[in-house]
This record gives structure tokens, sequence and C-alpha cells, in this order.
């Protein structure tokens, strides 16, 4: 029988062989406050992206956790022969930016959270163009989705994944073997958000707030693992890159 929210065995069984050879192959493993990550039923995971390579080695530390990772993907991973058929078959979320269709994501995303799935966002939505990679101003969706179905939303940073492939590059730094650590928080407190709803779809104002509190959270979590403080204000992505 089918756990909530993952997808069939065969499927499980050949992500297992692809991701976690390669990840105990590349790096060593930091994992702080596991017991933080709820076990059973629906959560929203936010958490920062640093590199092409951290929603493999986060999805790893998810999966070692008792959870399935279903990841908000581009859609045009989609359309990709035999790439295309994996990534669906695997649950994840076709992501349409740009278009009038953006809004499937998040109604797919209910779909999952229906199902008792652990929904995986990077609020930011590319990796961070922060010089010193802290994480940038968020988007919207997951606070939306949060605020809309009540489900707790679990901030998760993690460190390490630039070092072993830096944005933009696409030659790996295997050597020496780099570390990887993760740091679970605990759940984001968004009831005054809630509360002041009444019933009726969250507006602009309460979005960008409760998004600023789930960068808040993340942010916080990677100062602790780091232990560095992080800026007083998150980084804004220049409108052009």
């Amino acid at each position: 029988m089918r756990r909530p929210g993952w997808p069939t065995r065969f499927w499980v069984a050949v992500a297992v062989v692809i991701v976690k050879p390669i990840s105990w192959l590349l790096v060593k493993k930091e994992w702080r406050h596991a017991e933080r990550l709820p076990r059973e039923g629906a959560i929203i995971m936010v958490t920062n992206h640093l590199s092409w390579v951290d929603p493999f080695l986060v999805a790893h530390f998810l999966y070692d956790h008792g959870r399935w990772p279903v990841v908000l993907a581009k859609s045009g991973l989609f359309s990709v022969p035999v790439i295309g058929r994996m990534v669906r078959a695997m649950r994840a979320i076709p992501v349409y930016r740009g278009s009038a269709d953006a809004a499937r994501s998040l109604e797919a995303s209910r779909e999952r959270i229906d199902e008792g799935a652990c929904v995986m966002f990077y609020p930011e939505g590319t990796c961070t163009r922060d010089p010193d990679f802290w994480p940038m101003e968020g988007k919207t969706g997951a606070a939306r989705l949060a605020l809309e179905t009540g489900v707790p939303v679990i901030p998760v940073a993690h460190w390490g994944a630039q070092e072993i492939l830096p944005y933009g590059s696409r030659r790996p730094r295997l050597l020496p073997r780099k570390t990887f650590r993760v740091q679970v928080g605990p759940p984001v407190d968004l009831s005054k958000y809630r509360e002041g709803l009444g019933g009726r779809p969250p507006g602009a104002e309460t979005l960008r707030a409760a998004t600023a509190d789930i960068m808040a959270a993340i942010t916080a979590q990677l100062a602790e693992l780091r232990g560095r403080k992080a800026p007083a204000a998150p980084f804004k992505k220049p409108s052009h890159g």
C-alpha cells in the first residue's frame, strides 16, 4: 500500500538507487534537529537555495527521516524524454513561470497536501544571488498555501552545496570531500495571519508579511548553522537577473 504522498515502490527504489549513493559519495553529513520534522501528516517544508545540487541532498535528508519530498520543478523538465517521465512518476509538481497557468502549481500542491504529503518549497524561486549566500526575499506561494490550508510550515536551512557546485558552474568541485549541513527549525507561527482572515482569501499585504516571517525563520536557522549573524534585511534580487 502506497504511503500518503509517496510514489509507487518502484519509483521510490529508482530514486534511492540514483540519489543515495551519489549523495554519500559526494559529501559528509551533519544533520541537526531532525526530531523537529513531523514524520506524519501534511507539511510545507521551506528551505534556502544555494546550488543546483541541493535539491538532491535535501531530498536525501528528508527520505532518511521518513518523508518523501514533493518538489516543485520547472515545467520544461516534464517534456524532456525519460527525465520527464521520471519527475512525473516521482510526484514532482510543474511550475509554470510567467504564464496564466502559474496558479496550477499551487492547485497541484493543495492536492498533494490533501494526501498528507511533504511539499518542498524554495520560496526564493531560484538560487540566492546574495554575495554571502544569505536567503533573498521570498515569493508568496508557500505562505498562500499555508494560510489557505492551515498546514504547518517547517523551515529547513542547509549549507555546503554551494561548495560542491557553485551557482552557474557546470563543473563540480568534488575534492576534498565537502560537508553538507542541515538544520530543521520549529514550525513558523503564522497564527496571527490566519486569525485575521475570517474565512477570506489572504490579501497581498498579508501574504508579503507571512512570507517575510517564513524567510526570517529560514535565515535564523542558517545563521545558527553557520555560526554567523545574518543581515538585518534580506537581499533583493536584481530585476534583470
